[in-house]
């Protein structure tokens, strides 16, 4: 067997070829150098990409030269190597097998074995040229080619199994101020595309299109639309001076309803995980260009499917119940306490004005604090839910006076009563008597401080500063003072009382959640004590408009602020936690109210 490398640095080739001999078959003469090494000098020719010395070998030179040239283009190669693999004589006729190794684009291999014709002439052994040589099912004047199969992309899931993102197409809308200025059309075609675009996008102001336009040089993308707006706003854009369109492939949301905000953070993160690897396959080509046969095909391998922890049951509930008010900015965060799966995230229309305030908007807890003072307090043996405590219409601590809500008073009833009826009086109390560092730990550990790092979603869970200073500590113990949450901190807090500890976030499954910062784990003891309280505030405090709603646990609060008081209400009910913002939404009972219409189109 004789092998051949691509670019030999040496042109000395010492051939052993295999002769069949059968009863028709003769054995080559010394003098004609024998049809293997024949074969070999073509092939060594070939494997180095040399289509004159290769032609040179056959008995049609150009044809057999416009071959190997033809070969190497169409293919795309790296490299080749090819070894004649056994001789057949018949008289003045052989045959010679060659096996071919193709490196192609990528690292692919391609190897098949060919047969290659040989005939005796008065100088010798050469090759009689059929394009079989070069492949057994290539006719005549035909090449092969490379194609490159793309593998569908994948799409990407939400937690209850329906596509929330899938391949479709694109398509971006461009105006070159300089084309149209040749007609003295820009001012015009400005107006024109801010009238036709404006429903998708009302920054896009004639102006504002105009003076990006020219301020470019050249085409600007004005924006890009799905192919449901595309085709709504089609007609009105052909034919305007300097605007052109092109289709993209791309992700794109069956439901541009659907948690629109969170999906284009998503497809930043996993676009590139959805693509697969792409197939290929050899094709013979006829003279006219058309694809004539497959000699060879590696399927694509598709990657598999995305999935995310939003459940579309639960985004869509918290979505209507947060749009439902016109008047204030509303935000909700629904997490799964026993995985930490964020099944929604939502906020209305007043609420994306201000970015992702449902994730990343800090702002004072108000009452919704006490839970975090209240497991304080059981975590330093300062008070268990059963110990009898004050709740006075107002009292001074140092050089601050606090009230409770409208200045009402209980006397001395047990903790569980105070934190249900939401007593200021008794968590500010309770907070000055701790160390300056309790409350900071134990929200940390409840998560509230934390640094999580969730993958496609910005998240601040909050921050409880240390404070040695009485007042601060005692303000911070109802929630005012210096502490700041956001839904998605208080929801977490929820959610840690409902699992027994901690979870950890998750938007895009798989995707790993880092933490950074101090985070203890929470005594499970003192969450068991918690989940009477909370209870107790649907049952006779101050949430009872949830009665309804089977075993609901919470937490309601109102924070003071300049301007007016926020409204919040964190809990849970079986494996979903929650935390709803109502901002400057005053009452608490407002909070209650939306998060009520979002569990009320759940199943218990």
């Amino acid at each position: 067997m004789i092998r051949f490398l691509r670019r030999r640095p040496a042109r000395l080739l010492v051939i052993t070829a295999t002769l069949v001999l059968g009863t028709s078959m003769l054995a080559c003469s010394a003098d004609d150098n024998g049809p293997g090494a024949a074969a070999g000098r073509f092939l060594s020719a070939f494997a180095d990409n040399d289509p004159q010395q290769a032609g040179a070998s056959t008995d049609r030179p150009d044809d057999a030269a416009s071959a190997v040239t033809a070969t190497w283009d169409g293919l795309s190669a790296t490299d080749m190597t090819a070894r004649t693999a056994g001789v057949k004589v018949t008289g003045d006729t052989a045959t010679v097998a060659a096996d071919y190794t193709w490196t192609l684009p990528g690292n692919r291999t391609w190897e098949y074995r060919s047969t290659i014709a040989m005939s005796r002439t008065d100088s010798g052994w050469q090759v009689r040229w059929i394009p079989a040589a070069i492949h057994p099912k290539l006719g005549g004047n035909q090449t092969m080619a490379l194609r490159t199969i793309d593998a569908q992309r994948a799409a990407v899931r939400e937690n209850d199994g329906s596509n929330v993102l899938v391949p479709g197409t694109v398509h971006e809308v461009r105006f070159d101020a300089a084309l149209a200025a040749q007609s003295g059309a820009v001012v015009s075609t400005a107006g024109d595309l801010a009238q036709a675009l404006g429903r998708f996008d009302p920054s896009l102001t004639a102006q504002a299109i105009a003076e990006q336009a020219t301020g470019l040089g050249g085409q600007y993308t004005v924006i890009t639309l799905s192919q449901r707006d595309f085709d709504l706003v089609r007609d009105q854009l052909a034919g305007l001076p300097g605007v052109s369109t092109v289709e993209q492939a791309d992700l794109v949301a069956p439901d541009p309803e659907f948690a629109p905000t969170l999906l284009t953070q998503v497809k930043k993160e996993v676009s590139a995980d959805l693509d697969g690897k792409a197939g290929w396959r050899v094709v013979s080509v006829n003279p006219n260009g058309l694809d004539a046969d497959v000699l060879a095909e590696t399927p694509p391998d598709p990657a598999p499917s995305v999935q995310i922890s939003l459940s579309r049951q639960v985004q869509d509930a918290a979505q209507r119940a947060v749009d439902q008010r016109k008047d204030f900015q509303v935000a909700m965060v629904v997490i799964q306490p026993s995985t930490g799966r964020i099944l929604a995230v939502a906020q209305n229309e007043l609420a994306d004005a201000d970015g992702q305030i449902a994730t990343i908007g800090l702002y004072p807890p108000g009452s919704t604090f006490k839970m975090v003072t209240s497991m304080a307090a059981i975590s330093t043996g300062l008070a268990r839910p059963s110990t009898m405590v004050g709740c006075p219409s107002e009292v001074t601590i140092g050089e601050r006076s606090v009230p409770n809500y409208n200045g009402f008073g209980l006397g001395t009833v047990p903790l569980q009563t105070a934190f249900a009826r939401s007593c200021n009086t008794t968590f500010a109390k309770l907070a000055s008597e701790m160390g300056p560092s309790d409350l900071t730990r134990t929200a940390a550990s409840l998560g509230i401080g934390p640094e999580y790092d969730v993958v496609g979603l910005p998240t601040d869970s909050g921050s409880v500063p240390i404070a040695p200073e009485l007042v601060q500590r005692t303000e911070d113990g109802f929630g005012q003072g210096k502490v700041l949450t956001s839904p998605f901190g208080l929801a977490m807090v929820a959610a840690t009382v409902a699992n027994g500890a901690t979870p950890t976030p998750q938007l895009i499954v798989g995707r790993e959640t880092t933490i950074a910062g101090p985070h203890p784990a929470m005594d499970p003891a003192v969450l068991t004590q918690m989940r009477p309280m909370m209870r107790e505030v649907i049952s006779s405090g101050t949430a009872l408009r949830m009665q309804d709603l089977g075993e609901v646990y919470g937490k309601t609060g109102e924070a003071e602020v300049e301007g007016g008081s926020h409204a919040w209400f964190a809990g849970y009910r079986g494996d979903l936690a929650f935390a709803t913002l109502v901002v400057l939404g005053g009452s608490s009972d407002n909070a209650v109210a939306v998060t009520h219409e979002m569990l009320v189109a759940l199943p218990e």
